[in-house]
């Protein structure tokens, strides 16, 4: 097996995608020896922790950073939960995979985030590149979404992807399940939808939309940061619309276009 994508899809469930002393500690010591040191295998040293707290006051997310013994101490609870070789299993029997920062589907972009860059991508879906930013837009909005706010959104996401772009939101009832279904029926973009969640792609959610997002899986994609399992919380939620806004660099269109 792979050491660092085995070392990444544990790091996964070690370390919420907000954990920024956790992607620093990534950053500074590669995947592998982050975990033997997050786990207890590994002692730190001084040496890493002054890395961790210079690259944390670099990006200006040491707020909160109370040192490793903290961290390690944060992280402790979950460690009996971890079981990578499980989680990639779980993965091949729904026909995804795990992508890492070394595969060639990994969206180069990402890069441009630093220390922020996610550990890694459960994805589900075709086995495909994501397009540049340039040729991707987001389209987001309320769940309770008007008649006008649906019409609108339905007529963007179709022209979208009938010229080629990527259409990108996060499943929801309301303005992204149009936008999703809008591009899925007008898609001429080899990958004409992305559906990025906020729990585990092997949890559809909300359920009720599982068949549009069995869709996206089988003409798009389904991604997320957090392994199969993992229910969408509150600051999931939070980490989900990063990723769409941030992590692909996507171009946004202003909400009040598409709720009112």
């Amino acid at each position: 097996m792979d050491n660092e994508r085995f070392a990444r899809a544990a790091l996964s469930r070690l370390m919420e995608p907000q954990d920024a002393a956790g992607l620093a500690l990534v950053h500074a010591a590669g995947a592998q020896d982050a975990l033997r040191i997050a786990t207890g295998q590994l002692a730190p040293g001084p040496a890493i922790e002054r890395e961790i707290t210079g690259l944390l006051a670099d990006t200006g997310a040491g707020t909160g950073w109370g040192g490793m013994a903290a961290a390690l101490k944060r992280w402790a609870p979950r460690i009996p939960d971890l079981a990578p070789e499980r989680d990639l299993a779980t993965m091949a029997r729904l026909g995804g995979r795990l992508i890492v920062p070394s595969d060639e589907l990994w969206p180069v972009q990402l890069a441009d985030l630093g220390i922020h860059e996610p550990i890694c991508l459960w994805w589900r879906g075709l086995e495909q590149k994501l397009p540049s930013a340039a040729k991707c837009v987001a389209l987001v909005g309320s769940r309770d979404s008007t008649s006008y706010g649906a019409s609108v959104t339905g007529d963007l996401a179709y022209s979208l992807a009938q010229r080629g772009f990527t259409v990108v939101s996060g499943g929801a009832y309301g303005i992204d399940a149009h936008a999703h279904r809008a591009a899925l029926a007008g898609g001429s973009a080899a990958v004409p939808t992305i559906a990025v969640m906020a729990g585990g792609v092997d949890r559809f959610y909300p359920s009720g939309n599982e068949d549009l997002l069995r869709a996206v899986c089988n003409q798009g994609a389904v991604i997320a940061e957090v392994p199969p399992g993992s229910a969408p919380t509150r600051y999931r939620f939070l980490q989900q619309k990063r990723q769409i806004y941030v992590y692909h660099g996507f171009h946004v269109l202003p909400r009040r276009t598409l709720s009112d």
